[in-house]
Formats: structure tokens, C-alpha cells, sequence
């Protein structure tokens, strides 16, 4: 177990790392199984402020050294930048959803705007689907794990990219713009743009 869960999570901050152990003691728990966790120690979080999330001028930056990033990977960090929204509305788009005229989607009680990158990305992200998700996973559900309706592509049979993949890769990515060498969490971009432009999420009509 613990080599799996390394392999899984050992890149993971300490504080995802400790949240996970958590779950798979708690699920020993229920299940018996007391050596479920062997191996598993708790990292140590830390703690005091930390160095800004990389800003726009970054992002740009690390696209243009990471050419081989996917187009997916572009269009949500853009999004999450120029909307200032949070990331689980963000990856709960439907493509359907999307005003691309406007240059805003609802979500929930809220609108999702964005600006001129993330319209210049969108085009060439949708491709020629017209419905389900907007941020697909990379493979269609293997055997016994179809998601809901909701989440599934209907044209390509993929699923909505998850919160925990999309931080992984996220965090894989700026490792080398962190201090600390750890890697951004999604969130920290989200709250640094809604602090520069808090008017680009608001409640609906």
C-alpha cells in the first residue's frame, strides 16, 4: 500500500499528503484493516507565508519554455488567472454553458468571465464538441469507474478532469518558479487574481 499511495501522492504537498493518509486510515478503520496505513508517516506541514503565486508575466513565461504543454493544461491556468474564480466552478463548465461572445459561463449562482487569452485558447481547446465538460481527462473511464451522465463526454467518452489531477499536474509544472521547490497549488493562482480584479466574479441577474 505504501508504495502505491507514494506513487500517487509523493509529490503532493504535505499538507494533500496528510489529507489522503487521513482517508486511507479511515477507511482501514472501517475495514479492519490496521496495517492499511504501515509505512504511511505524517509529513510535517509548514507553516508562515509563503513566496506569491507566479503572476500572468510568469505564466507566460512558463508556457513559452514548456512548448510541449498541453493545450488544456494553457486554457484552464489562463482561465483560472483571468476570471478569478474558483477552480471547482471552473472545471464544472459545460461546454454547452459557454458564451463565447460575452466571454462568460454560469456557474452555479455565479458568472465566469475571462478575457482575451482564454478566448484566444477556448477555440482550439473545444475543438468541434458542442456539449460536456470542457476540461476532459486524458483517457476514458476504465471498467467499473463510469462517472456520472454529467461528467461524461458524450462524443469522446472521456470524463470531467478531476480537482486532484488538475493540481498535480499544476504543481509538476512550477516547481522551479516555487521557493520552495514544491510546486503551486490551483487555488493560490485563483485567490491572487481575485485579489486584482474581484469585479470578474459576481453574482448573477
Amino acid at each position: 500500500m505504501a508504495g502505491v499511495f507514494a506513487t500517487a501522492w509523493g509529490g503532493a504537498a504535505a499538507r494533500t499528503w496528510n489529507r489522503h493518509r487521513s482517508a486511507v486510515r479511515s477507511f482501514g478503520s472501517w475495514a479492519h484493516l490496521d496495517d492499511l496505513e504501515a509505512g504511511l508517516e505524517r509529513r510535517a506541514e509548514k507553516t508562515g507565508p509563503r513566496a506569491p503565486a507566479p503572476g500572468p508575466a510568469q505564466l507566460d513565461a512558463l508556457c513559452g519554455r514548456r512548448p510541449d504543454l498541453p493545450l488544456r493544461e494553457r486554457t484552464l491556468w489562463r482561465l483560472l488567472y483571468e476570471s478569478g474564480a474558483g477552480v471547482k466552478a471552473v472545471l464544472s463548465l459545460n461546454v454547452e454553458d459557454l458564451d463565447l461572445a460575452d466571454r462568460r459561463a454560469p456557474a452555479g449562482r455565479t458568472w465566469v468571465s475571462w478575457r482575451s487569452e482564454t478566448a484566444r485558447l477556448l477555440p482550439g481547446l473545444l475543438a468541434d464538441r458542442t456539449r460536456g465538460p470542457v476540461f476532459l481527462s486524458d483517457r476514458r473511464p476504465g471498467p467499473g469507474r463510469t462517472p456520472a451522465p454529467a461528467d461524461l463526454c458524450p462524443d469522446t467518452g472521456r470524463r470531467r478532469l478531476s480537482y486532484e489531477r488538475a493540481e498535480y499536474l499544476f504543481k509538476g509544472a512550477t516547481r522551479s518558479l516555487d521557493p520552495e521547490a514544491a510546486g503551486y497549488t490551483l487555488g493560490r493562482p485563483r485567490h491572487r487574481a481575485a485579489e486584482r480584479a474581484p469585479h470578474m466574479l459576481s453574482d448573477r441577474a
